[in-house]
């Protein structure tokens, strides 16, 4: 059986490919040699989109719990209004832990939505269903208690370093929590070096470092917690890899059985407060979950995609109203059109949010020696730096947080973009929102300004 599945993924990765030489998907390179991580996982990958010659990149790093595959639809709209530039989004090492095969098969049209339910959750509440995912357990990755925020900046060297061989500029944004890792990066120590150094541009898509730095007693607190505890972030109090596989499942199916019944709200899976008042489409639901006025989720799984139309049995789907199209939505979180990858991160490392909390705008504190982060030159940046901030759920502290660190080095303000849209946009519409998008056209102003 798993040599069939084998050569029938191998046929659909051919078949993907075949007759198109710009066929998307996750490039893989050597990373950060991490102490005690075994050599298979010390890699960081990246999808590379839009033209091959092209020699400026944009360097996208993705936010808590999302992956490579969620950047893939802006970045491909981004290179087709610029000159000159790629986009390369950033496939953090853990993603290598997913078993992606059946999304493989569903994406490919092999299975359908039940059967791709079946496989990653519907084992759970069945236990006639024998063909199903075996989660990582946890005993199995020790050594990613240590994948914290060292780790991930030192990947992000790799990729960046990759980048600038191209010999144009080089600007590096992040979304959400990938905000803080761009400051954490441009910050960083590099052998007495700030990493803006290799930089163009610094872009802030609704995240950034602005939390006040927690005590060296904290981060020994949070330290000594981890050794006894699960290595991954329990997002909106699901743990891993739960709400990721909801997540790829949820999209996916919303995908290839849109005007089904929705196969989540049948099932006992799914917490009650996360079922609409109506029986749902596939659509539907993954929207209603999603969406900002009825969403249970955390902030950081939202956007403006519409509401329930109850007119039809089961409940479809109205975008009236919505800045960001549900389907599109749908494509960045199941890794559209991609093999082996999606939008989503199920297993996060707890370390790397952990250590987020001691970056502070790259200034030096005692928390920092302790969590190993050496985002410490936050007074050293070139004064020619560019930056970017666009806040939506952030809002005004997205643009504040950009102000001080420019402020720190001695930034012009003629250097700065700062636009807020907290109220108008959600966390994730600055990504998703189409075919009108205020950050995406500022953006668009902002890398001409840099390399045309």
């Amino acid at each position: 059986m798993r040599l069939l599945r084998l050569i029938v993924l191998t046929g659909l990765a051919l078949a993907i490919g075949a007759g198109s030489a710009s066929a998307l998907g996750v490039t893989w390179m050597q990373g950060y040699r991490a102490p005690g991580t075994p050599a298979k996982y010390n890699k960081v990958g990246f999808i590379k989109i839009g033209p091959s010659g092209a020699r400026n990149v944009l360097v996208l790093e993705p936010g808590t719990s999302a992956g490579a595959g969620y950047f893939v639809p802006f970045a491909q709209w981004l290179v087709s209004k610029t000159h000159g530039w790629q986009v390369w989004s950033v496939e953090r090492r853990e993603n290598l832990l997913e078993d992606q095969s059946e999304l493989n098969l569903a994406k490919a049209g092999r299975v359908n939505a039940t059967q791709l339910f079946d496989y990653y959750l519907g084992y759970l509440a069945d236990p006639a269903i024998t063909n199903h995912i075996h989660p990582v357990p946890d005993s199995a990755v020790p050594f990613a208690r240590q994948w914290g925020l060292n780790v991930a900046v030192e990947d992000l060297h790799d990729v960046i370093a990759a980048a600038r061989r191209l010999g144009g500029k080089v600007v590096l944004g992040g979304h959400s929590l990938g905000g803080g890792v761009v400051t954490a990066y441009a910050t960083w120590d590099f052998n007495g070096a700030p990493g803006a150094d290799q930089l163009a541009g610094l872009v802030y898509d609704d995240g950034a470092s602005f939390s006040p730095v927690v005590s060296a007693s904290k981060a020994r607190a949070q330290l000594k917690k981890l050794q006894t505890s699960s290595p991954w972030l329990a997002f909106s109090k699901i743990p891993a890899p739960d709400l990721g596989l909801f997540s790829a499942t949820g999209s996916t199916g919303a995908l290839i059985d849109p005007n089904g019944p929705s196969i989540g709200y049948a099932s006992p899976l799914l917490p009650a407060n996360l079922k609409p008042p109506v029986e749902p489409t596939n659509l539907a639901l993954f929207g209603f979950d999603t969406d900002v006025k009825t969403s249970q989720l955390v902030f950081a799984a939202q956007a403006h995609v519409g509401q329930l139309d109850t007119s039809t049995t089961p409940a479809g789907w109205d975008q009236d109203g919505a800045i960001t199209p549900l389907t599109r939505w749908a494509k960045m979180l199941a890794g559209w059109g991609m093999l082996n990858v999606d939008g989503s991160e199920w297993y996060f490392p707890q370390r790397l949010t952990d250590d987020t909390g001691a970056i502070d705008n790259g200034l030096a504190y005692p928390a920092q020696q302790v969590l190993d982060v050496h985002s410490t030159l936050g007074r050293d940046l070139p004064r020619t730096l560019r930056m970017y901030a666009f806040g939506a759920y952030g809002g005004a502290a997205i643009l504040d947080a950009t102000k001080q660190l420019a402020a720190q080095s001695h930034i012009p303000l003629r250097n700065l973009t700062l636009i807020n849209r907290h109220g108008t946009y959600a966390h994730n519409d600055p990504a998703a929102a189409y075919p009108k998008n205020v950050f995406f056209d500022h953006l668009v102003t902002f890398l001409r300004s840099i390399g045309g």
